[in-house]
């Protein structure tokens, strides 16, 4: 399923609101979640990572990862917090909207 254009950087950013991950633990992490339904390319991936560093919502330090690999980690800033509420509240919002429009019971007039 192709994901709604701007979804990518909120899932990340909550896949991040656990503590630091590398790139490829986030996105299988959405992958998983979503039971396969989202599917996370990486050029759109790093795309985002890069995206979000330069908004200062994420900040990146070389590390290991569990394989014993060099790897970037990637954490939410105080501002990547923020970044994440809101658009969290706005998802939830726009979902419930497009929600209550699909179980309408009254024609349109």
């Amino acid at each position: 399923m192709d994901m709604v254009p701007g979804t990518l950087d909120v899932l990340v950013l909550r896949g991040l609101s656990w503590g630091p991950k590398h790139g490829y633990a986030v996105a299988r992490w959405i992958e998983e979640t979503s039971k396969g339904t989202l599917t996370v390319l990486d050029g759109a991936l790093y795309a985002s990572l890069h995206r979000m560093e330069e908004r200062e919502w994420i900040a990146a330090q070389w590390g290991v990862s569990p394989l014993g690999r060099k790897a970037r980690f990637y954490r939410l800033t105080a501002a990547g917090k923020r970044q994440l509420q809101a658009e969290t509240h706005g998802w939830t919002e726009y979902v419930n909207a497009v929600d209550r429009v699909l179980r309408a019971t009254v024609e349109p007039g």
